[in-house]
C-alpha cells in the first residue's frame, strides 16, 4: 500500500481563488466583459476574506457554469498556458511548496483536489510538479463548453473521488494526508487518517480544535521561479516539471473502465 498527500488548491496552495484569478486574461481574450471582471474581483475579495460556505459554493458553481457556456476550449487553454506564470506564480504559498517537498522526500504521491475546472487545475498541477489532479469536469461538444457539469469536485464528491483513486492506485487512506482551508472540505479531510486544517475558516478551525487536528497557517506567497532557484541550490525534487504525470480523475475512470472491459 502506498501513501498520498491530498491538497486543496485555493487558500491552501494558492493565496487566492484560481478560477477568479484569470478574469483579466479572459477579458483580454474576449471571453468575458467588464461586468464579469468586476464580479470576479468581488467574488475573489469575499472568498479571501470570508471563505466559502455551501451556499457560496453553489452560487459560484452556477455562475461559472453559465459563464463558460459556449466558450471555445482551445482559446481557454491557450490563455491559461500563456498567462499561467504571470497569474499563478505570485500566489503560491512557500509553506505549501515546502510541505509538498517533505511528502515527496517521504515517497508520498501528491494529489491536488480542487473544485476549479480541470483546464485550470491540470496546468497548475503540472507547474507544481504534482502526480495527479482532480478537478471539476465540464462537458465539451464541438470544441466548446456546454455548461453541463459532469463531475463537481466539491464536498462529498471530493471524498468519493479520493476513495476511488485510492482503490485504483493502492493508497492506504488511513496513512494518507489531506490539507484544506474550508469547512466545505470536511468529507475530504475525514476520508484520511491525517487531516490538516490549513488557513482554516472559522467553522473548520472550530472542528479542528475540537477534534485535535493539526492547524497550519500559511502566510508567505512566493513566486515559483524564486522557489525553483532555491531548489537548484538545495537539490529538492518538488518541481519535477516534465517528469510529473498529471491525470484527471475523470480520465483515470475512463481508462480503468476500458481496461476492465478488454
Amino acid at each position: 500500500m502506498s501513501t498520498a498527500a491530498f491538497f486543496d488548491l485555493d487558500k491552501t496552495i494558492l493565496a487566492k481563488s484560481s478560477a477568479f484569478a484569470f478574469a483579466r486574461p479572459f477579458f483580454r481574450g474576449g471571453l468575458i466583459g467588464r461586468r464579469e471582471v468586476l464580479r470576479s474581483a468581488y467574488a475573489q475579495l469575499v472568498f479571501v476574506t470570508s471563505g466559502a460556505d455551501h451556499e457560496l459554493m453553489d452560487q459560484m458553481r452556477n455562475y461559472v457554469s453559465n459563464l463558460v457556456t459556449g466558450w471555445d476550449v482551445e482559446t481557454v487553454r491557450s490563455i491559461v498556458a500563456e498567462t499561467l506564470d504571470q497569474i499563478i506564480d505570485p500566489m503560491v504559498y512557500q509553506e505549501a511548496l515546502d510541505l509538498m517537498a517533505e511528502h515527496r522526500a517521504a515517497g508520498h504521491e501528491i494529489v491536488i483536489v480542487s473544485s476549479s475546472g480541470t483546464d485550470l487545475v491540470e496546468p497548475i498541477g503540472a507547474r507544481l510538479g504534482v502526480d495527479l489532479a482532480i478537478g471539476t469536469q465540464v462537458a465539451i461538444e464541438h470544441g466548446r463548453y456546454t455548461g453541463e457539469i459532469l463531475f463537481y469536485a466539491y464536498g462529498e464528491h471530493k471524498a468519493a473521488a479520493m476513495r476511488e483513486l485510492a482503490a485504483e492506485r493502492g493508497y492506504d487512506l488511513e496513512q494518507c494526508y489531506a490539507y484544506s482551508d474550508s469547512q466545505t472540505d470536511l468529507p475530504m479531510l475525514e476520508a484520511v487518517g491525517h487531516p490538516v486544517a490549513v488557513n482554516p475558516d472559522e467553522a473548520l478551525r472550530e472542528v479542528a480544535v475540537d477534534r485535535e487536528w493539526p492547524i497550519m497557517d500559511f502566510e508567505r506567497p512566493i513566486g515559483l521561479r524564486t522557489h525553483s532557484k532555491q531548489i537548484a541550490v538545495t537539490g529538492s525534487s518538488i518541481i519535477v516539471g516534465a517528469a510529473a504525470v498529471v491525470v484527471t480523475w475523470y480520465l483515470i475512470r475512463r481508462l480503468t473502465r476500458v481496461s476492465r472491459a478488454s
